[in-house]
């Protein structure tokens, strides 16, 4: 058994880090680039003048970092090689995205927008899977910035459960064209300000509660009766997080994105990777606010002795540093086993592992951002400090991308036997 990293990976991680410290790093210091990343970073991305919207200076900046990334090669290294990429996996993501939330703020790597120039783009994963030929012509347009589809799935009075949503789609002819009109309300449907689609999913058939009778359509934004009711803000702003309504919406039958009844066969398709790599990134920010709780102790002195030698300060960060050990591992041998299963395998036999990695990292990096806070005390608690922004923003990953309780949910099922691969082996090992 061999848990070393292999050498082309680690090999792949210097040259990522030599492209951030020779191209990345002084586009970051330029032109006061990093009043986004320092202490004026909420103020310097959002215009709160406009709703708190995102500045397009900041979103601007963003696209001129994912270019170069693109130019470089290593924008696209997780999706398929027929679209430039480099069929990156699961474990090599994973490693990648912990190694960059590690070196904390900067514009190589910013969580809250989702962006890194290593990028996850799971809408190229639904259109390359599910789209027809003319949907998938769209991914070099989305990894450019051509095309923004934002995704339209969570409601005002449905979160976590999709199979009660309330927005639906019935067929309809509109000046001899066939096509649907959709009614309804979305939430959280993000970039909506600058999208050019909303991967919309409305209920088309069956009853609530039922997985089938939900599809998905490609909305296109400016189509009549769309319309954004507001941005909701947040606990780490700038907001691109609209409440969206839908009313009398009328698509053609070339808006549906896959099958008619089974739209919800796409918002799972890439959630274990996302789950997984969300995962590696809130334990890479866990590590940093742990290594640099570590270095302050050591340096500040109070009282004439090191803050690092009092136990009150050494045992809370080593039982945050023996979580972050415990759960490199099992990200990593989860990621890997990944690598080695089909789609649908991964969800009946692994999404418990992956629920626990992702459930675990995001509550162990929000108590190493507070930790942080502590020991560094005052200066924690600024904004000269990163720890509020990295625990503000990771603490959204406890409601997103399946809140805690839903993981939970899914680990319970696996370990009680009711769900998963292994349903009733509970049962018949323990007679």
């Amino acid at each position: 058994m061999d848990f070393s990293l292999p050498e082309d990976l680690t090999a792949y991680l210097s040259e990522l880090d030599r492209f951030i410290d020779q191209t990345i790093k002084p586009l970051e210091q330029r032109d006061d680039n990093i009043r986004f990343f320092d202490h004026r970073r909420e103020w310097a991305r959002t215009d709160f003048d406009k709703g708190g919207l995102p500045r397009h200076e900041w979103e601007d900046l963003l696209r001129q970092a994912k270019n170069l990334a693109d130019e470089a090669g290593h924008l696209r290294f997780a999706i398929p090689k027929q679209y430039g990429g480099k069929d990156g996996s699961n474990l090599w993501m994973a490693v990648i995205r912990e190694h960059f939330a590690a070196k904390g703020l900067g514009l190589h790597n910013d969580l809250q927008n989702e962006h890194s120039i290593v990028g996850n783009f799971p809408l190229v994963t639904m259109l390359d899977r599910y789209g027809r030929d003319d949907q998938k012509a769209m991914i070099e347009g989305a990894l450019t910035g051509k095309y923004r589809i934002t995704f339209g799935l969570t409601e005002p009075d449905h979160g976590s459960d999709a199979t009660h949503m309330e927005t639906t789609a019935v067929r309809a002819t509109r000046d001899g064209v066939s096509g649907w009109v959709i009614n309804g309300e979305k939430m959280w449907t993000t970039g909506m300000h600058v999208a050019t689609h909303c991967a919309t999913f409305a209920r088309t058939s069956g009853n609530d509660g039922d997985a089938r009778g939900i599809t998905c359509f490609l909305v296109p934004a400016n189509t009549k009766g769309v319309k954004v009711e507001e941005y909701l803000w947040t606990f780490n702003m700038p907001t691109d997080h609209p409440r969206v309504s839908f009313t009398d919406v009328f698509v053609p039958d070339d808006a549906l994105f896959g099958e008619v009844g089974r739209g919800l066969s796409l918002a799972q398709c890439f959630v274990h990777e996302n789950r997984i790599r969300q995962a590696a990134s809130s334990l890479g920010a866990a590590v940093y606010c742990i290594n640099e709780s570590v270095r302050y102790a050591r340096e500040r002195k109070p009282f004439g002795h090191a803050l690092s030698e009092n136990q009150a300060i050494q045992f809370p960060l080593v039982e945050l540093a023996t979580q972050a050990e415990m759960l490199r591992l099992l990200i990593r041998k989860t990621a890997w086993e990944m690598d080695r299963m089909t789609q649908a395998d991964v969800e009946h036999r692994l999404s418990d592992k992956v629920s626990m990695c992702n459930f675990w990292a995001n509550r162990l990096c929000c108590e190493a951002a507070d930790r942080a806070m502590q020991v560094h005390g005052g200066m924690g608690y600024s904004r000269h400090k990163p720890f509020e922004h990295i625990y503000r923003h990771h603490r959204r990953y406890r409601i997103t991308e399946g809140s805690e309780e839903i993981q939970k949910r899914k680990v319970a099922g696996f370990l009680f036997g009711y769900m998963g691969a292994g349903k009733f082996e509970t049962t018949e090992k323990s007679r």
